[in-house]
């Protein structure tokens, strides 16, 4: 059974992102569906000494309904990429694993990226370093597939020889179980736990950035994500 995941190229997700990929043979990145301002993909939470708060890339305006793939970054000499980095050294320059992790967001942070998208893939390939991931990575814009809804995730599914998607329980609310019966496409839901760590800035906050994971305990990182299993 071939096991596909399909999600939009979030910046330093949470734990939940990476963990739907243990259980992935392909990951199918959303990279043409509409840019969301609102959302999570130039955005994530970081823990401050006055709590969660986000850290956020700085994008250039543009149409509604732009894809991810073509949201562009804004121009660094405004100083976005310095206000970044100097919000993460203000909140984890305690932190056990500063020394090592810092100057590796550094240098993804100023590696020459035009768009959000090649920034995102570039943050995404390191964590999967971090937590032993090996994904068989796939663009949806590469596959041609029009179709739209539950549809356009079979479409996908089978655009790269998958028989078995296994969603996220954000997609519940729109997921029709009996047009993915169907198809003959197995249909799962993942089941996550967050784990446990240890933090800076007082009682555990679940649900951050995999960037405050790799602060604190950037060694154990790959045991903690398959801890809640």
């Amino acid at each position: 059974m071939t096991t596909v995941v399909c999600h939009q190229p979030d910046f330093v997700p949470y734990l939940g992102f990476f963990d739907r990929l243990l259980d992935a043979d392909v990951f199918v990145i959303l990279d043409d569906v509409q840019f969301l301002r609102r959302g999570w993909h130039h955005r994530d939470r970081i823990k401050t000494r006055d709590g969660a708060d986000w850290l956020t890339l700085s994008v250039e305006k543009a149409p509604r309904e732009t894809a991810i793939k073509d949201i562009r970054l804004a121009d660094a000499a405004n100083g976005w990429i310095d206000g970044n980095l100097n919000l993460l050294r203000a909140n984890y320059a305690a932190a056990p694993h500063f020394a090592t992790i810092m100057p590796q967001v550094e240098a993804l942070y100023r590696r020459p990226a035009a768009t959000l998208l090649e920034l995102n893939m570039a943050f995404l390939d390191w964590a999967y370093g971090l937590f032993d991931l090996r994904p068989s990575v796939v663009l949806s814009s590469s596959l041609a597939v029009e179709s739209t809804a539950n549809q356009r995730l079979i479409d996908l599914v089978q655009a790269v020889g998958g028989d078995s998607y296994l969603s996220g329980t954000g997609a519940l609310d729109y997921l029709d179980p009996g047009v993915w019966c169907e198809s003959g496409i197995k249909l799962t839901v993942q089941r996550f736990e967050h784990p446990c760590y240890s933090q800076l800035h007082g009682g555990f906050e679940p649900y951050l950035s995999c960037l405050d994971l790799f602060f604190n305990c950037a060694p154990d990182a790959a045991a903690i994500l398959r801890s809640g299993r």
